[in-house]
């Protein structure tokens, strides 16, 4: 096709449908300023039509952890799923991009949305998350189950950690399900207690996938309010904490290299709003 003709859309395949609504959203994303080399090295291995985000000569790796709620027709279903990503862009966008560093990008200044999320591991929970979002988006989705604690309205009113385990699994033998398996792959704990947020408008999210047929793709995702940014330094740096079970495995693996002894630059939120609350019972006194 001529690179002068507008391209096809990306077919959506049954049983799905675009946009993907959600119900609620929870949400915490770790970003990491690290060496670009490997991080280079990993994005021409899975996403060789971008090209990493350069802020002030570091490259941008995050992990990005979802807990979400949708309503079908049917009923709902409950998700959880971890990114790994790159932050990039495509090859051929340098010119249309504004130069911005890390805290500006951080806080939304790029509106062209072109500095997006390359996927390079999508651990998910949820079978038909998994498909979905290897059909639709070309994202590297694979089986894991979750351990966590995060703020709550429904727990104690101190409570500001986001502590998420990532353990790994398989599909179930009719792949409707998911088989747990104890082995856990990586862990992190982000504590906020006592840090102030500030409100960024950070959103359409673009996500990077690359189809082996189609080719690079984007999608982008809303989210309607804005996310709350922590900016760390290095008074508060040591509030986020990575573990990496074992250096061997896949995801393991990228995230030793890509991380190495790097530190965590920001942290952002994103916690639905509740629409409703069950109140406390009270007495009705008996006739006479």
């Amino acid at each position: 096709m001529s690179p002068d003709q507008p391209l096809p859309l990306p077919p959506v395949p049954a049983p799905y449908q675009l946009p993907f609504h959600y119900g609620a959203l929870h949400n915490i994303g770790l970003d990491w300023l690290t060496d670009p080399g490997p991080v280079r090295e990993v994005l021409a291995e899975h996403h060789p039509d971008l090209v990493a985000a350069d802020f002030d000569g570091r490259a941008c790796v995050s992990l990005n952890y979802q807990l979400y709620f949708a309503q079908y027709p049917n009923g709902g279903g409950i998700t959880q799923e971890i990114e790994v990503n790159i932050v990039a862009h495509p090859a051929g966008a340098v010119g249309r991009l504004p130069e911005v560093g890390y805290e500006q990008y951080a806080r939304g200044f790029d509106q062209t949305k072109l500095l997006g999320i390359a996927r390079i591991h999508v651990l998910c929970d949820n079978p038909l998350a998994i498909d979905a979002g290897r059909r639709l988006y070309a994202e590297p989705k694979y089986p894991a189950w979750f351990e966590t604690t995060m703020p709550s309205l429904n727990g104690p009113t101190h409570q500001r950690t986001w502590s998420v385990t990532c353990r790994q699994a398989g599909l179930s033998e009719d792949r409707t399900g998911i088989d747990r398996w104890d082995r856990a792959l990586f862990s992190f704990e982000a504590d906020l207690a006592g840090l102030t947020p500030e409100p960024v408008n950070n959103t359409p999210i673009t996500g990077y996938g690359t189809d082996p047929v189609g080719g690079l793709l984007a999608g982008p995702m809303n989210v309607y309010q804005p996310y709350q940014y922590h900016l760390l330094d290095d008074t508060t740096r040591a509030r986020v904490r990575l573990t990496v079970t074992d250096p061997a495995d896949g995801v393991g693996r990228h995230l030793t290299d890509l991380l190495a002894d790097s530190r965590a630059a920001g942290v952002w939120t994103y916690q639905s709003a509740p629409v409703a609350a069950h109140n406390r019972p009270y007495y009705i006194p008996a006739k006479g």
